[in-house]
């Protein structure tokens, strides 16, 4: 978005009434649009109902709002808001370009594949995925941005923060922004064990601290402007497998051990991403289901065991220019349009 605005493109912003993503926006020379959005639910629930007109209300709140911003294109990143936005872009014969970070087309995107104009996605292997389905616009590999905070880190800086002696290999774990309950458990289970091979820093999200301090072990809750120098510090990384934090991983060339989001309380993206990044010899992944302390031992000692071989296939991967791709893809679209 920051290239777009560098380059003199007015941009409009539509979330949902929550206002939740507005204070994402505020370093962001943006116009923030809030519409009514309902859950693209998998499963029976009375919300279903509810959602139905919450989705139409949306839907003729994004056919006014575009009528009166006259938009070139719209950008669309999937998820329940960008539905009834992709709907009235549709109907008010604005191109659309979307972009997919899971491996597979999550709900949203798969609805809205009939009128999209450029679908963009983040990993090869979606493309001959995304090739047996109804889609007939133009697909474009692009990957994701990836930050600058991160690309820019510095292991130096990372070890002297952390402050361990260095003879150990460093072992990041990192359940995300938010912290993961179930990969908190088995870490803390088996912490006498890892340290006993490892040094270990522990993100475990707000409020989820545990009160242990001891060698070798240094926990936060959260991590900012520091998380580039860390990453570059470690040897492994432990994490879920959503698409933009595995994206983050395979550009920096981390080996990595995912524990994906269980399919119970998920449409088991993390799973397909995490089986097709260990196809590749990318990563090794573990399911979150009887995950416990022998199991992340195990699962570890064979990360370890193929390091090598991880790093020269992770040397391999390709991080694209997407910041380049994806705005190229927009002006595409709006020069298509008044073409």
């Amino acid at each position: 978005m920051q290239r777009l605005l560098d380059e003199g493109v007015e941009v409009s912003f539509v979330g949902s009434d929550s206002g939740l993503e507005a204070g994402l926006l505020t370093d962001l020379a943006v116009r923030y649009h809030a519409i009514s959005a309902g859950k693209l639910r998998r499963y029976f629930s009375l919300e279903n109902l509810l959602d139905v007109f919450r989705v139409a209300k949306g839907f003729l709140q994004a056919v006014a709002l575009i009528r009166a911003d006259r938009p070139d294109v719209v950008f669309s990143k999937g998820g329940f808001v960008s539905l009834p936005v992709v709907l009235a872009a549709a109907l008010c014969r604005v191109p659309i370009v979307a972009h997919e970070s899971d491996l597979t087309p999550g709900l949203a995107n798969r609805l809205a594949l009939p009128f999209i104009r450029t679908l963009c996605v983040n990993f090869a292997g979606s493309e001959p995925i995304v090739a047996n389905t109804r889609f007939r616009g133009e697909l474009l590999l692009t990957g994701t941005p990836v930050r600058e905070q991160l690309t820019a880190g510095d292991a130096r800086r990372g070890r002297e923060l952390l402050g361990f002696a260095g003879d150990k290999p460093l072992l990041l774990v990192t359940g995300g922004s938010l912290g993961a309950d179930a990969i908190n458990r088995v870490v803390r289970e088996a912490l006498d064990e890892l340290l006993e091979r490892y040094d270990v820093v522990h993100v475990c999200g707000t409020g989820k601290a545990s009160g242990v301090e001891v060698p070798g072990y240094r926990q936060f809750e959260y991590v900012d402007e520091s998380w580039g120098d860390i990453l570059a510090a470690a040897d492994v990384v432990i994490s879920r497998a959503g698409a933009n934090t595995l994206y983050e991983l395979l550009s920096l060339r981390k080996p990595n051990l995912l524990i994906p989001l269980s399919p119970t309380v998920s449409r088991g993206d993390q799973v397909e991403n995490a089986a097709y990044a260990q196809s590749l010899g990318y990563s090794h992944s573990v399911a979150e289901a009887g995950l416990d302390g022998p199991v992340l031992l195990a699962a570890l000692n064979d990360v370890f065991e193929q390091l090598p071989q991880m790093r020269e296939r992770l040397a391999q991967f390709v991080a694209l220019d997407s910041v380049a791709l994806l705005t190229r893809a927009i002006r595409q679209a709006c020069e298509a349009k008044t073409a």
